[in-house]
């Protein structure tokens, strides 16, 4: 009898990176926008050994203090705020007091770069993909300021008029997918920065407040963080902080 090959049929051998053909399936290039954040994504993991911490967090007396600040009338009132603005803000005060978290790694140096000013990218999801706009001087913005500049570039972002400049030099990455309804995740560091702060939906949840069983509106933060840059102390104190000032806004008139 004939002896059997061993070697795969032309069809199986000639299927790029060992994927099977399969009957039906659509094949879909991975250029434009969806292109550059799979190279983007895949450098992060390849290049930053990252951790994630989280924590839940009380966000009633936020909600308040926004609610309060945008019923505000007469010739102080300004724009409505944003929960988005206000939690920028807290990004940008809890910057300032752990710089070690607006930083880069010069892999080719090895060396850490502490950058001097925040440039605050926000995740923006658009009908042609995840673009992260950044906020030039974020650290030089109240968070009025700051809210009527992401509303300036996410609508350039839905129209797709967002020029390259606008999308590049981030120095930290906020990410609300709350808005998607999910709670939490563990988000991929914006390349070539050192961290990235995920906020989850905000709901209506049992929490023991003031000693007392209580309905309060909460959400999930998580922190996303290069280890090079610190180690879990510095983050978990980031992320508290920024907790703390969820919590209880007060703490924040602190830095203003």
């Amino acid at each position: 009898p004939q002896a059997q090959s061993s070697t795969p049929s032309a069809a199986v051998a000639a299927a790029p990176n060992g994927v099977a053909a399969a009957a039906g399936a659509e094949r879909i290039p991975l250029r434009g926008v969806r292109g550059a954040v799979a190279d983007k994504l895949s450098r992060s993991r390849t290049e930053i050994p990252d951790a994630t911490c989280w924590v839940d967090a009380d966000a009633t007396e936020l909600m308040a203090v926004r609610a309060a600040m945008n019923a505000a009338t007469g010739p102080s009132a300004g724009p409505k705020v944003s929960v988005l603005a206000l939690l920028a803000r807290i990004c940008t005060a809890a910057l300032a007091r752990f710089p070690e978290l607006n930083a880069t790694v010069d892999t080719e140096a090895r060396e850490i770069v502490r950058l001097s000013g925040v440039h605050l990218g926000f995740a923006a999801q658009t009908e042609r993909g995840l673009v992260v706009p950044v906020v030039r001087d974020a650290h030089t913005r109240n968070a009025e300021s700051i809210g009527a500049e992401i509303a300036r570039l996410t609508e350039l972002a839905r129209t797709g008029k967002l020029s390259p400049a606008q999308l590049t030099g981030g120095t930290f990455t906020l990410n609300n997918y709350g808005v998607f309804g999910v709670d939490g995740s563990t988000p991929i560091i914006n390349h070539p920065e050192a961290a990235m702060l995920g906020v989850g939906r905000i709901m209506p949840k049992p929490w023991v407040h003031q000693g007392e069983l209580a309905v309060r509106q909460v959400v999930q933060l998580s922190l996303t963080f290069d280890h090079r840059v610190c180690d879990g102390g510095t983050a978990g104190g980031f992320l508290r902080y920024v907790a703390d000032c969820v919590e209880q806004p007060a703490v924040l008139l602190r830095t203003l």
